[in-house]
């Protein structure tokens, strides 16, 4: 949308600070791991670790045992939600937010209608539920029971389609710290003992969007959930929202008394997993990732860990431990580093594997060479 003379303007480090600090990334926040989940409406979770090291990035005193617990405990799970992709959040979100991206779900079982020829998606529907609420299973062996019942059918939809159609979670012990366990799943209902919400007017939803990733528009939203048509609720919503322009023009809306720190606000560096949501929940990126940055952050479909100096990305990293326990935290910026913001990237390295490997005998920090771009 274009901009209105009354808008006022905000930079991309205007941008960049208000969102950091939304993101608990400006300063590292007094707060529980269950309290950090509900503020940031859940965090990306294709793999087990990422959660942990975000909330490491973003909480003072974080101890990876507290997500732990809550998982063990069920008050927090794994499961599709935003953009049809795994999330770590609370069991009270899930319930409501599963519903609110079922279109996005859905959206990805049409991909697979071929290989659904013929298959009664609610008899589906049905058989899985009664087999997974049997006792958890795993995705292979859930293709296997499908294709018992539609021999005819291509294995992977119907997995596919038993995911679209029934919310499951993930169950324990995947996702707890420092334990091993492969993918098995159940319902949510059967795992939480509650049942879903109805799908939700959208609004609150937008709110809690902006307090944890605005400013934004409204196609920011709708990439950050996967779903579209929420131009409705925004505009339902004007009256009590503030409304800014970025420097191209676009529209944005954000809560009136959230804060937009002072674009000369220090960000300290942070180390951030893969598929962060950061760096994933807007439509134009340019607010934490420079332009000239933006394509080095994967490799092939597999997102790299990436760290912020001055609030921007920089550069990748990864932790190494080896077989006598002691931790090297491997860092390759994209650009030559002052030898001032080697020091504090250091720090934070060392800090960072104190939390996510506590216990080691040593830790240590390498920087790479410089990543070509």
């Amino acid at each position: 949308m274009t901009k209105t003379p009354s808008a006022p303007v905000l930079g991309r480090r205007a941008l960049n600070r208000a969102y950091l600090d939304r993101q608990l990334l400006l300063r590292r926040a007094p707060m529980s791991a269950q309290d950090a989940l509900t503020h940031l409406v859940g965090l990306q979770a294709q793999n087990v670790k990422p959660p942990y090291v975000a909330l490491a990035a973003r909480l003072d005193g974080f101890d990876p045992a507290e997500l732990s617990e809550l998982m063990a405990r069920r008050a927090a799970v794994r499961a599709v939600t935003m953009r049809s992709t795994v999330h770590t959040l609370t069991a009270d979100d899930l319930l409501v937010l599963r519903p609110l991206s079922q279109p996005a779900i859905e959206r990805e079982l049409r991909m697979f209608r071929k290989g659904l020829d013929g298959v009664d998606l609610e008899r589906l529907a049905a058989v899985a539920r009664a087999y997974v609420e049997e006792e958890p299973r795993t995705p292979a062996r859930i293709r296997a029971e499908l294709a018992r019942h539609w021999p005819d059918a291509d294995p992977q939809s119907l997995g596919i389609a038993a995911r679209a159609r029934l919310p499951l979670v993930q169950v324990t012990p995947r996702g707890l710290w420092g334990r091993g366990g492969q993918v098995a799943l159940t319902t949510a209902e059967h795992w939480l003992g509650r049942p879903l919400a109805q799908a939700p007017a959208p609004d609150g939803v937008v709110r809690r969007y902006l307090a944890a990733f605005g400013p934004a528009s409204v196609k920011d939203m709708q990439a950050w959930a996967g779903v579209t048509r929420l131009r409705e609720a925004f505009e339902r919503l004007r009256p009590e929202l503030r409304t800014f322009c970025d420097e191209s023009g676009v529209e944005l809306f954000d809560l009136p008394d959230a804060p937009r720190p002072d674009p000369g606000t220090p960000a300290p560096p942070r180390f951030l997993p893969e598929y962060d949501n950061l760096l994933l929940s807007h439509v134009d990126r340019s607010r934490v990732v420079p332009a000239a940055h933006k394509s080095r952050t994967w490799k092939g479909n597999q997102a790299l860990s990436t760290f912020l100096v001055d609030g921007f990305l920089a550069g990748l990293w990864r932790l190494d431990q080896a077989k006598d326990g002691s931790v090297v935290v491997v860092v390759e910026a994209f650009e030559e580093l002052s030898r001032e913001l080697r020091a504090a990237v250091a720090d934070e390295a060392v800090r960072t594997a104190e939390v996510l490997a506590s216990g080691a005998p040593s830790y240590d920090v390498r920087f790479g060479a410089v990543a070509d771009g």
